[in-house]
């Protein structure tokens, strides 16, 4: 019964996850939204592993994208006026 109760409670918080990472939504999520519909046909399901960071004195932005349609990609910005990259994520065999 616990177990259950305990398996239920992380499927919850897991499921709020995604949620919460797009609820801060700063100003460069409305750029990385824009650039991947028009560059991969990609309408964003939910955001993961959104972060910002600092690299040589310039802002870095990073963060995994969900499309509706089930691919993902990790995008990935150096500085304000640059574009996102792309990258899909894939299976990988060991």
């Amino acid at each position: 019964m616990r177990i259950t109760s305990l398996v239920l409670s992380l499927a919850l918080g897991l499921a709020t996850a995604p949620a919460f990472a797009q609820s801060a939504d700063p100003a460069w999520l409305d750029d990385l939204s824009m650039q991947i519909e028009g560059q991969k046909q990609c309408k964003i399901a939910y955001l993961m592993k959104v972060q910002e960071g600092e690299l040589g004195g310039q802002k870095t932005y990073e963060a995994r994208v969900q499309c509706e349609d089930g691919r993902m990609f990790d995008a990935q910005r150096i500085g304000e006026a640059d574009s996102f990259t792309f990258k899909a994520c894939e299976i990988q065999v060991c």
